[in-house]
């Protein structure tokens, strides 16, 4: 009877072995993610070789150990650690012979800018996960998912335990009565974040009131409105800051000039006060990753009046 048992047992053992090779010889992935487009991707492996074109997915690949065969193009000064690895153009170009040449397992693209070049990536023979990052939980979210891609998920775990740490720490009573503005400026084009950006959930979560928080958004761009000096006069801000994909200096130059264009702006008591402040571009006006712990210290540092050093 034992024996008759233990051969039922290795029968079972080989069929299941069997189902699973041919499950595998079928195609179906050992392990199937979700990504910020909605899209189920699957691998057969964890991903070996990864390439980005955002900054703040580098960040979290590197915080999670993984090895990054090509990133974004710089246009400033960049980690000695990443110097070596090739570049692939941005979230608004991808070099796609770049990107073949580094023959990535996996590149991740943006969820909002890159799902018209999804076939041309597809057809380099990469996988494409999109990411995104409007929010500081999806900041999380992204860890987690790369985290999950690449079975690194305690690393991934402890990252955002982080992030939670530094929210709890945050006395969002202490800035209740702060108004606050924030505007992104390109040369000649100015809007204001609303809560539902990056830069306006950071405010938001540092306690402060955006004053724009109620301005109707841009049908092409949700998270922002369309900058109404006379209503940012009328609201008063005690602070309006300032972030741009482009050089911190032009879009400061530029607003003075708008300003100085409306006398109005002069009597805001951010003006009166010396609080007009630019925010770094590599922590606000991108996805920061996991230095979002840096954006979130230096908000505060902002909302005390103080520029950092």
């Amino acid at each position: 009877m034992k024996r008759v048992m233990i051969i039922a047992l290795l029968v079972c053992f080989c069929t299941a072995c069997a189902s699973t090779q041919a499950n595998q010889e079928q195609g179906e992935a050992a392990l199937t993610i979700s990504d910020f487009a909605g899209r189920e991707v699957g691998f057969n492996e964890v991903p070996g070789n990864i390439a980005t074109v955002s900054y703040g997915d580098l960040e979290i690949l590197s915080a999670l150990g993984a090895n990054v065969v090509g990133r974004p193009t710089a246009d400033g000064a960049i980690k000695s650690e990443w110097k070596d690895i090739p570049e692939i153009g941005t979230v608004h170009e991808i070099n796609h012979e770049m990107l073949a040449s580094v023959k990535s397992d996996v590149v991740l693209a943006n969820a909002d800018f890159n799902q018209k070049d999804e076939q041309m990536l597809e057809s380099l023979g990469t996988e494409v996960v999109y990411t995104n990052s409007d929010s500081i939980e999806d900041i999380k979210k992204q860890i987690a998912l790369l985290g999950e891609m690449l079975d690194k998920k305690e690393q991934a775990e402890e990252l955002t335990n982080t992030i939670d740490t530094k929210l709890a720490e945050i006395d969002s009573d202490k800035y209740k009565n702060k108004k606050v503005v924030i505007i992104y400026g390109t040369p000649g084009t100015y809007m204001v974040a609303l809560p539902n950006s990056l830069s306006g959930d950071i405010l938001e979560k540092a306690g402060a009131h955006n004053i724009a928080a109620d301005f109707p958004s841009l049908e092409e761009f949700p998270q922002y409105a369309q900058l109404n000096a006379e209503e940012i006069v009328n609201a008063n801000p005690d602070i309006v800051m300032l972030i741009t994909h482009g050089k911190s200096e032009e879009v400061q130059q530029g607003f003075e000039r708008e300003m100085e264009r409306n006398a109005a702006w002069s009597s805001i008591n951010a003006v009166k006060e010396d609080r007009v402040f630019v925010l770094p571009n590599d922590l606000f006006g991108t996805n920061p990753g996991t230095r979002i712990t840096e954006s979130i210290d230096l908000m505060q540092d902002y909302l005390e009046g103080e520029k950092p050093d």
